[in-house]
């Protein structure tokens, strides 16, 4: 079983989640805004983001990589989740990003996302293909996966609807 690795950037700690952020998780989940381009493009019941939550925990055993929990260093709030998906069906290892609405807007998501993907690449060895599903109303997110330097690729069918696959660049830029 693989240990989450736990890591700080100017304004959150990136961290594993625990059963303890149901609560919060839960509540993002249950957002129609925050959910209206994730997965089948809903909100989903506690039950579900419980099961997100259990899948993003078994990434890590299964993967060794996976999605951090997002908490504000200020507050110790949960404000979100950002890292890599890659379960079996999916088209290659996936960067994304989810934050709850009242932390959009404060460039978090940018912050985090960049901070995932150099991990990924520099202490998890994540040197293949890695991309963003982004479904093509998620303007937001478009031009997030724009500023981490990330290229439209193709078009594909996704989780009973279209989503644009963004490429990210297979190395980090030197700081």
């Amino acid at each position: 079983m693989t240990c989450v690795p736990t890591f700080h950037t100017a304004r959150l700690v990136l961290r594993a989640f625990t059963e303890a952020d149901l609560d919060a998780y839960g509540a993002m989940c249950a957002d129609e805004e925050v959910m209206r381009h994730i997965g089948a493009g809903g909100p989903v019941g506690r039950d579900i983001a419980w099961r997100q939550m259990a899948l993003f925990a078994g990434h890590w055993a299964l993967k060794g990589y996976g999605m951090w929990a997002l908490e504000d260093r200020a507050t110790g709030a949960l404000v979100g989740r950002a890292g890599f998906l890659n379960p079996e069906g999916w088209p290659a290892n996936e960067l994304g990003w989810l934050l709850a609405r009242p932390h959009w807007g404060h460039g978090l998501a940018h912050e985090a996302a960049g901070a995932a993907r150099a991990h990924g690449r520099r202490a998890l060895e994540l040197t293949g293909k890695l991309i963003s599903l982004i479904r093509a109303e998620n303007l937001r997110s478009i031009a997030l996966a724009r500023r981490l330097g990330a290229e439209h690729e193709e078009t594909i069918e996704f989780m009973g609807g279209v989503a644009q696959m963004w490429r990210h660049p297979a190395a980090e830029p030197l700081a």
